[in-house]
């Protein structure tokens, strides 16, 4: 006898709970000195590291160092306060490098700040409208595959700076371009830009092994500036190629908006905040895991989405989550946002009083810089497991990581989570199937607990045509055809059928049709359906299909369909050896 059993279904969380922000909860739980103290710690270690890193994506995306700056300053600042992550770090990141170098080739720079400007509004409407939910099911070749492939893009976009080549002509974009540009220039490389960032990427690495605490970015930097400073290297730096950075931020302002423009920019824009929305909740996730929180995936993209349109208002481009500022920020001790503010904080007095130092940085440091970058983001090993795991996910790797380089990184996720998709429903059809149990012994045989014929048994053989098929596993679109394929063949058969879905966690609308015409099937041939197992949710789709009484008849369990069938029994008197009539 089945037994009743309760469902706790978790309630639908408010909306104060949806979208309040981090930093409101830390405060309520009372904010004391201690607590700024850690914060303010790890917030000026993240701000050493993001110094640096701010500069070298800026010009690496086609922007100025400035912008890198302001882009950390307002983007982390308005992440941090309004955010759903404690922990998360803003800025600008590696992964938006090839987006915003494009759109600034495609539009110019007012094109690139309305860009970000909209993507702002984008972002802030998916969390609103609580999209945030879905986007955590990009599948895992899809994120390593376009980190690896924006790691080699990134690594590319450096090696004029790294070896001081000089171009007669721009540097074209698209990596097959770019490369032969590159090889028939090796001759023009300066030795001492050479020395520069190799200097820069073995000091990083060194410090990273033998000092891990120390904030080896920084001290590269510093360094090999001081040594082209002394040594009055003929290396291009940032006061020679951009005239240094301003000493303050700039006024707040938008470029001209026409209809055009806005149309123009729009892809750029969506491919922003698909892209921002990825690493952004990839970011808390990480996070997450480090310390046992759980951040508002909603609360977070509002957050992200008006921390774009700040960072446009003052000058800057993309803001994201960035993954590896924001596990530094938890190992430094970090309580909450506090952090994150406070790492914009000290970021915005490097520019009011230190300003005119900036101007001695090399390139070539900063190109050094990113390198390591590109380096730590292409996941080696997450890369060769998942080539080796199964030719399903690496298909979906390998197509996302060849066309992020070799095309778009927009049509690179969407084509990796398009055969992701494929790839699952393909997995998940493989798990359904249907267990055919015949209610009767064809020849005499003993039951195997009382060690003779069973009362089920001995009704069953006066009436051998009702057939009980059980379907296990979720029963939609990608198994609907085949598992219809068998039922139809068992209503021609029989004069009785029953189907058990006690174990079918769902059904859509497919598979209830697939249900509503072996009914009508049925019907013609006077064959009596029955459903049972069948939950709430399961009957509310049917009946949303139409499929009710008397074209169906619905009973709890197989023995009271058995009763009312005048076959008394149970599933424990079906045949010992269940046939699986597999689907596919």
């Amino acid at each position: 006898m089945a037994h009743p059993t309760t469902t706790f279904r978790p309630q639908e969380p408010s909306f104060s709970e949806l979208f309040t922000p981090k930093l409101v909860t830390v405060l309520r739980e009372g904010y004391r000195l201690e607590h700024l103290r850690a914060d303010a710690i790890a917030g000026l270690t993240v701000a050493i590291v993001a110094l640096p890193l701010s500069m070298a994506i800026a010009i690496a995306s086609g922007a100025s160092p400035a912008q890198g700056l302001y882009t950390a300053i307002i983007g982390g600042f308005l992440v941090s306060a309004l955010g759903g992550s404690r922990f998360q770090i803003g800025g600008p990141a590696g992964a938006f490098i090839v987006l915003v170098a494009a759109t600034v080739q495609a539009h110019g720079m007012d094109g690139l700040i309305l860009a970000t400007f909209i993507s702002g509004l984008i972002l802030a409407a998916i969390g609103f409208l609580r999209l945030g939910t879905y986007i955590k099911f990009i599948p895992y070749p899809v994120t390593v595959g376009f980190t690896a492939g924006i790691a080699v893009i990134i690594f590319a976009s450096q090696i004029k700076e790294l070896l001081g080549l000089t171009l007669a002509s721009a540097e074209p974009g698209a990596l097959l371009e770019k490369l032969p540009v590159l090889w028939n220039n090796l001759p023009t490389a300066n030795p001492a830009t050479i020395a520069l960032s190799a200097s820069t990427v073995v000091i990083i690495v060194a410090l990273k092994r033998l000092r891990p605490r120390w904030p080896g970015l920084l001290i590269a930097v510093a360094a090999t500036a001081a040594a082209a400073a002394l040594l009055a290297l003929p290396v291009s730096t940032i006061g020679s190629a951009f005239g240094g950075i301003p000493g303050s931020l700039p006024t707040p302002h938008l470029p001209q908006i026409t209809i055009e423009k806005m149309m123009a920019v729009m892809p750029s824009a969506f491919a922003f905040a698909l892209l921002g929305s990825i690493e952004s909740l990839l970011s808390a996730v990480v996070a997450d895991g480090m310390t046992g929180r759980r951040h508002r995936s909603n609360c977070e993209l509002v957050g992200q989405g008006v921390a774009n349109m700040g960072s446009a208002l003052f000058g800057g481009f993309c803001v994201t989550g960035t993954i590896a500022r924001t596990a530094t920020n938890v190992r430094s001790g970090a309580h909450g946002p506090v952090a994150g503010m406070l790492h914009a904080l000290f970021l915005l007095m490097f520019i009011l009083f230190a300003a005119p130092l900036a101007s001695f940085i090399p390139l070539a440091s900063l190109a050094g810089v990113l390198a390591v970058v590109a380096w730590n983001m292409f996941e080696k090993q997450a890369f060769w497991t998942l080539l080796k795991a199964s030719r399903g996910d690496a298909a979906v790797l390998l197509v996302t990581f060849l066309l992020t380089i070799f095309r778009d990184l927009t049509e690179a996720i969407i084509a990796g989570f398009a055969l992701g998709s494929v790839l699952f429903i393909h997995r998940m059809s493989q798990t359904t199937a249907v267990h055919a149990h015949a209610p009767f012994v064809a020849e005499d045989e003993a039951d195997a607990t009382t060690g003779g014929r069973t009362t089920y048994d001995e009704a069953a053989a006066s009436d051998p045509d009702i057939m009980i098929y059980r379907i296990s596993g979720a029963f939609f679109f990608g198994a609907a055809a085949s598992i219809g394929a068998v039922l139809d063949r068992i209503s021609d058969r029989h004069r009785a059928l029953i189907v058990d879905l006690e174990a079918v966690p769902f059904i859509d609308s497919t598979a209830a049709n697939t249900i509503e015409n072996l009914a009508h099937k049925a019907g013609r041939r006077g064959l009596t359906i029955l459903l049972t197992g069948t939950t709430e949710a399961l009957r509310a789709e049917l009946f949303a299909q139409g499929i009710r009484p008397p074209m169906v008849q619905f009973e709890t369990t197989i023995e009271t369909a058995l009763a009312r069938l005048n076959l008394p029994g149970g599933a424990d008197r079906l045949h010992s050896a269940p046939a699986v009539v597999s689907p596919h």
